[in-house]
């Protein structure tokens, strides 16, 4: 396994998050300014489409207007993933891990950014063909991540790659 620099792999890091956060926040931008006063705009009839929402819950709408609740929890996830991050091994096997950890946090720091901003978070990205809730970039970012993460876990990683996870572990630790 090929060992990276820590300080370079932090600020590919930042700067990934950096980049996926700005294009989150260009492309709500560019729904408000578009698609809230003129509607939807048809990409393939009956099956893709943007359109304007203001999502005052969470994944689907379900609790709605518990704004405090989101950015506290947004808040946790965030320390969670730069502790994590600090702890990875800085070698080409984490490399995907690194990737997805950026994403959740640049999906969660996107969609707080909202909910900070306006109360709510803004989606405009909608498959009308199976009724899918109507989402963002923030929320595919996550999304994506999480399922590849699942991916990592269940096929790539086993028990002694993930040792770095332990409270215990400083003597596994590689740089």
């Amino acid at each position: 396994m090929k060992s990276y620099n820590k300080k370079i792999s932090c600020l590919l890091g930042l700067v990934g998050f950096a980049l996926a956060l700005a294009l989150d926040q260009v492309t709500k931008y560019l729904a408000v300014m578009d698609l809230r006063e003129n509607g939807p705009v048809i990409l393939i009839k009956n099956v893709f489409q943007l359109q304007y929402l203001e999502n005052r819950g969470a994944a689907f709408g379900i609790m709605q207007n518990r704004q405090f609740f989101f950015v506290v929890i947004a808040a946790v996830i965030l320390g969670i993933i730069g502790y994590l991050y600090s702890r990875m091994p800085y070698t080409s096997h984490y490399r995907m891990l690194r990737i997805c950890a950026v994403l959740i946090a640049s999906g969660a720091v996107g969609n707080m950014i909202d909910r900070l901003r306006f109360d709510y978070v803004v989606d405009f990205i909608s498959f009308v063909l199976i009724h899918f809730p109507i989402f963002n970039v923030a929320d595919c970012y996550i999304v994506v991540a999480t399922i590849v993460l699942f991916l990592l876990f269940l096929f790539v990683f086993e028990e002694k790659d993930l040792e770095f996870l332990s409270f215990k572990q400083n003597r596994y630790r590689k740089m």
